[in-house]
């Protein structure tokens, strides 16, 4: 029982990180309709920038402050450079400049800094938290609390302030956001830029944990695919939902399913992705889309 409740403990700090990509992909699907194949790599970039200003010597809190800003400007300046031309154009167009925007990003990283291997800080102290025999790493802990932070300080930007509300009535009705004064350009910009920012967040949380390269994101954007798609891509909620239960779900297969182990866990979110796509499209807490003849 213990040995299962660490494992469980295991699936939910991996969960977690799922769960923050999972959320920025969320937020621009939300606003635009578009499915961003360029979110980890935004977010794998943003972690090169927290490392440069750490290497430059920045306390690391101030380095993650400064890549958020500088991740909250990326995102609106791709919105409104890249994204904004083929808005409302062909579903497969927008696929690609995303896929596009991908590979160059990844590739702009290697050119800057290298695809050599480095080390990225742990903000978390070293050790672990033990109770009842299971032991709590305070690195898990620490991401935890981020996620739920970042959660909490989207839920009060939507519920309560004027900005989220605005953002809420483009998601819903661009046309009608539109009319009453909204500008519905600006929004969606706005949208890209906190998608940045959550994405970021994730970066930074990911990199600790492996090592810092351009490639590092690529495994956990396939998790956070899984989690959108299980919790609902119009759900924020869903998204962490989603997140959760895909870490948990990956961890404990790879500890009991042994055909599985560590060498195919990749396949157990593929799993979830095809699973929830047969079985209900719009995932556990999305919305089912209704048209009227």
């Amino acid at each position: 029982m213990v040995e299962f409740l660490q494992q469980i403990i295991e699936g939910l700090g991996a969960g977690s990180i799922y769960a923050s990509l999972a959320l920025a992909l969320v937020l621009i699907y939300r606003f635009t309709g578009i499915v961003n194949f360029a979110q980890g790599e935004l977010a794998m970039f943003a972690t090169y920038v927290a490392w440069q200003f750490v290497h430059a010597g920045v306390p690391f809190w101030l380095a993650l402050v400064l890549t958020l800003a500088v991740s909250f400007a990326g995102g609106m300046l791709i919105e409104r450079v890249i994204i904004r031309p083929v808005e409302g154009g062909p579903e497969l167009t927008v696929v690609i400049v995303t896929v596009g925007l991908f590979i160059f990003v990844n590739a702009a990283a290697g050119w800057i800094w290298s695809f050599l291997i480095k080390d990225f800080p742990n903000p978390f102290p070293r050790g672990a938290f033990e109770a009842g025999g299971v032991s709590v790493a305070y690195s898990t802990l620490g991401v935890m609390a981020v996620v739920s932070a970042v959660m909490g300080l989207l839920y009060l930007l939507f519920r309560h302030t004027k900005i989220g509300l605005g953002m809420r009535a483009v998601a819903t009705n661009p046309e009608s956001a539109r009319l009453v004064g909204i500008r519905v350009g600006w929004t969606l910009a706005l949208g890209w830029g906190l998608a940045a920012t959550v994405g970021a967040v994730s970066g930074v949380l990911v990199a600790p944990l492996l090592f810092l390269e351009p490639n590092m994101m690529g495994g956990v954007l396939i998790y956070a695919f899984a989690a959108a798609t299980l919790g609902g891509f119009d759900s924020p909620m869903g998204a962490v939902a989603g997140g959760l239960i895909v870490g948990v779900a990956e961890t404990l297969a790879g500890a009991y399913v042994g055909f599985i182990g560590s060498d195919l866990k990749i396949g157990v979110p593929l799993a979830v992705i095809l699973g929830v796509l047969l079985l209900r499209p719009q995932g556990l807490f999305g919305r089912a889309a209704v048209e009227r003849a």
